[in-house]
């Protein structure tokens, strides 16, 4: 086990570095479940699922694959240990006009940038997916 300074950039990283793999490992951690649950959710991955075999639980991501290649084409962190990313509801980003999603950590949980506008709350802009 690895002592990572930003454990999001990580989970991030490994789903951009597996575009032509089916399936892939994380180490487990709530937040990085969350953003698994919402790239399902919005359709840039099958399924994901705990796995507690090993001595450590990991997270199985199944990839969703086009033509042998993701449909991920680019994932980008914003905000970052070193320097911190807030916005307001009415300053929610659009990622791609509309084409991408914007992952936020709100009070209400981690929710996408539409999400967030529908409930008129602001907070930690995790990261860009299109």
């Amino acid at each position: 086990m690895s002592n990572l300074s930003d454990p999001i950039a990580d989970f991030l990283t490994r789903i951009r570095n597996a575009r032509q793999k089916s399936e892939l490992l994380i180490p487990y951690s709530k937040m990085k479940s969350e953003l698994a649950r919402i790239l399902k959710q919005e359709g840039y991955i099958t399924d994901y699922e705990l796995d507690t075999t090993g001595p450590f639980p990991q997270i199985k991501v199944t990839n969703k694959l086009v033509n042998r290649t993701s449909v991920i084409v680019g994932i980008k962190r914003i905000s970052k240990p070193g320097l911190r990313k807030y916005v307001g509801a009415s300053e929610i980003p659009r990622v791609l006009g509309g084409m991408g999603v914007s992952i936020l950590s709100t009070p209400r949980g981690v929710i996408t940038g539409r999400e967030a506008k529908k409930q008129n709350v602001g907070g930690e802009l995790l990261a860009y997916v299109w």
